[in-house]
């Protein structure tokens, strides 16, 4: 296998870890099991996830890493084929029961925002891709689509809302009644 397949730790020397050299498969589900006091949090947290936490920072803006606070480089030689990584303890936060791991670190609006601006939409029914149309567009479609026919456009109706609706927009060669 080559060395993107694994999490390469060399050297961990964090509490009881003793210049501890690990493989750990990336893309699989692994336990770390010992006995009590064997250094199991040790690699997990204090080397793992602190080195992980560290390189997630470090794609901040500076702006944002004030907020956040500086953390230290785990003792520990080299570990390679590690990204970016987050960790949220498992109590809830907040008291929205609907809260996820996207939604708590924030990152589903980033994501929101990037299938939004770099996706294509398809039509569910044609499966052709969709093209958004300016209001001009429309009128121009419908008016040579049902050229010499009668053509009756309808739209719903806003009632009892607060506020104000938008101002009326008359199409050309429409009337009010």
């Amino acid at each position: 296998m080559s060395t993107e397949e694994y999490i390469k730790i060399r050297g961990a020397k964090a509490h009881n870890l003793k210049n501890v050299n690990v493989d750990i498969p990336r893309g699989k589900f692994t336990v770390i099991t010992g006995l009590s006091g064997s250094g199991k949090s040790s690699l997990a947290f204090d080397t793992i996830y602190a080195e992980g936490q560290r390189r997630y920072l470090n794609t901040l803006s500076p702006y944002a890493k004030h907020f956040m606070g500086i953390l230290d480089k785990p003792e520990v030689e080299s570990i390679e084929g590690l990204s970016p990584i987050i960790a949220i303890e498992q109590k809830t936060t907040g008291n929205n029961p609907r809260s996820t791991v996207g939604t708590i670190t924030e990152i589903s609006d980033f994501l929101r925002l990037l299938y939004a601006r770099a996706s294509t939409a398809y039509s569910p029914v044609s499966g052709k891709e969709m093209v958004r149309y300016t209001d001009e567009q429309i009128v121009d479609l419908i008016m040579t689509s049902y050229q010499g026919r009668k053509c009756l456009l309808l739209a719903p109706l806003v009632r009892g809302r607060k506020g104000q609706a938008p101002q009326e927009r008359l199409f050309p060669g429409t009337h009010r009644r």
